[in-house]
C-alpha cells in the first residue's frame, strides 16, 4: 500500500504534517477529512529503498534515511517491545508507533515496513530494504527473534545494546566537550592576537629603528607569517584532513590507519578496548538469542571498527569452523587484550560463554570511561599551562623592548 506524506489544517486551524498509508492520493484525502484535519498537500513517498540508485529522488531519500539517530531506534524497538509483550499483533503494533514517533524519517520507514508485513513479508525481510537505517545486527536479531517466537525479547535487548553504547558515547562526547571547546577558544584567541593586536603594537618598536631582543623579532615574524599566510595553513588543514578521509576510504589506507590508532601510546589502548568491548556485547546477544556462533561472528566481524580486528575475527571464524575454542582462535591473531581472552576461556570452559561476554563489555566499557575521564582532567590543566605560556611569550616579547628603552631614557 502506498505511503503518503501530508500538509494539513487540523481543526483549530493549525498547520500539522505527517504520513498516510492509503490506496491512492484521493482515498488519502478522504481518510484524512475522517480523521477531522483538512489536507492541503498530499504526496506520495517512495516507497522502497534500493541498492541501486536510479534517480535523484533515491539519492536524497537515501541521504534521508541515514540521518536517523541511534537513540530514535533505540526508543522505537523498545516501545515495539512493550506493544508485542502487551499482546498486539506486530503490524498493530507498528501502525501505534507511526503517529507517536517523532522523527519523520524514522516514521516514513516505519510505515513502509508495515507495509511490507501486510504485503507477506517477515519482520527482518522488512526491515533488510533500509539498510541505512536498521544495522545486518538489528536485522539478524530481529529474524532470530521471528524464528524463536521471543521477538519481544529480542526487541528488548536490542533496545539495551542500543542504548548502552549510545550512553557510553554520550559521556566521552560531554567529557571531550570542555576541553576541545577550550582549544577552539584558545586558537581563536591566539589567531586575533597575532595578526591583529601584536602587529599595532609592534609596529611602533619598528618606527623606532631601534635593534629589538630575540623574542621580540620572533614574535613579529610569527604575526607576519600569520597574517600573510593563514589562508595557506587553512588550506593545508582541510587539505590534510580531505587527504586523510580519502585514504580511509582505500583498503590500504584503511589498514594503515587503524594499525597506527592502535599502536598509539594512550589512545590505541582506548580504541581496542572499546572495540572489543562493542564486538564482545553484540556477540553475546546474538548467541542469547540463538543465533549460531558462526553466523554470529560473520554477522560482528565488522562491528569493532578496526580492519584489524575485523580480520582476527574473520580468522578465528574459520578456525572456529574447524573445530577450534573461540578464545584459541581469538589469540592466534594476538590483537584482541590477554584479559578479553581469558575471561571467554573461562566462559567457554563453564558453559557460560553469553553471561561471560556481557561482563568483558562491561568491564572494558567501565575503563575506557574512566581513562577518558582521567585524560580529561589531566588536559584542562595541561592546555590551561601552555595558553598561559603562550601568552607570557607574547607580553615577555611586547615587554623587552619598552624596558630597553626605559633603560636608554634612564
Amino acid at each position: 500500500m502506498p505511503v503518503y506524506e501530508y500538509t494539513a489544517l487540523d481543526a483549530k486551524g493549525k498547520m500539522t504534517s505527517g504520513i498516510i498509508d492509503a490506496d491512492g492520493a484521493r482515498t488519502a484525502r478522504q481518510k484524512l477529512r475522517a480523521s477531522g484535519i483538512f489536507p492541503v498537500d498530499v504526496k506520495e513517498t517512495h516507497e522502497k529503498e534500493t541498492t541501486e540508485i536510479k534517480t535523484s529522488r533515491v539519492a536524497n531519500l537515501s541521504r534521508y534515511l541515514r540521518r536517523v539517530k541511534p537513540a530514535e531506534i533505540a526508543i522505537m524497538t523498545r516501545q515495539l517491545s512493550t506493544l508485542i509483550s502487551a499482546g498486539f499483533p506486530l503490524v498493530s503494533a507498528i501502525d501505534a508507533l507511526v503517529p507517536q514517533t517523532k522523527s519523520h524519517r524514522l516514521k516514513t520507514v516505519l510505515a513502509q515496513v508495515k507495509d511490507g508485513i501486510v504485503e507477506g513479508q517477515s519482520f527482518a525481510q522488512a526491515l533488510l530494504k533500509y539498510p541505512k537505517v536498521f544495522t545486518p545486527i538489528y536485522v539478524n536479531m530481529v529474524r532470530a527473534g521471528e524464528t524463536s517466537g521471543t521477538l519481544e525479547i529480542v526487541l528488548e535487548r536490542l533496545a539495551d545494546i542500543t542504548e548502552k553504547q549510545q550512553d557510553l558515547t554520550n559521556r566521552i562526547q560531554t567529557a571531550l566537550a570542555y576541553p576541545l571547546f577550550m582549544c577552539v577558544i584558545g586558537t581563536i584567541v591566539l589567531f586575533v592576537l597575532l595578526t591583529y593586536i601584536v602587529p599595532s603594537i609592534t609596529a611602533i618598536f619598528l618606527d623606532m629603528g631601534q635593534a629589538l631582543p630575540t623574542p621580540t623579532r620572533l614574535l613579529i615574524f610569527l604575526s607576519n607569517f600569520f597574517k600573510s599566510f593563514w589562508w595557506i595553513i587553512l588550506i593545508a588543514v582541510v587539505g590534510a584532513g580531505v587527504a586523510l578521509h580519502r585514504t580511509k576510504k582505500t583498503d590500504r589506507g584503511r589498514y594503515a590507519y587503524d594499525r597506527t590508532i592502535l599502536a598509539l601510546p594512550v589512545l590505541g589502548v582506548l580504541a581496542r578496548k572499546l572495540a572489543v568491548a562493542r564486538f564482545t556485547r553484540t556477540l553475546s546477544s546474538l548467541l542469547e538469542n540463538g543465533v549460531s556462533m558462526l553466523i554470529a561472528l560473520d554477522i560482528v566481524k565488522n562491528i569493532a571498527g578496526n580492519v584489524l580486528l575485523s580480520g582476527a575475527v574473520e580468522k578465528a571464524t574459520q578456525e572456529v569452523g574447524k573445530g577450534q575454542a573461540l578464545w584459541v582462535a581469538l589469540n592466534e591473531g594476538q590483537v584482541f587484550p590477554q584479559l578479553a581472552i581469558q575471561m571467554i576461556q573461562v566462559g567457554e570452559q563453564s558453559g557460560e560463554l553469553e553471561g561471560m561476554l556481557n561482563k568483558i563489555a562491561d568491564v572494558f566499557e567501565k575503563e575506557v570511561e574512566n581513562s577518558v575521564m582521567r585524560l580529561t582532567s589531566y588536559l584542562e590543566p595541561v592546555m590551561i599551562l601552555a595558553m598561559g605560556c603562550i601568552v607570557g611569550f607574547i607580553v615577555l616579547s611586547i615587554c623587552l623592548p619598552i624596558f630597553e628603552m626605559n633603560q636608554l631614557i634612564k
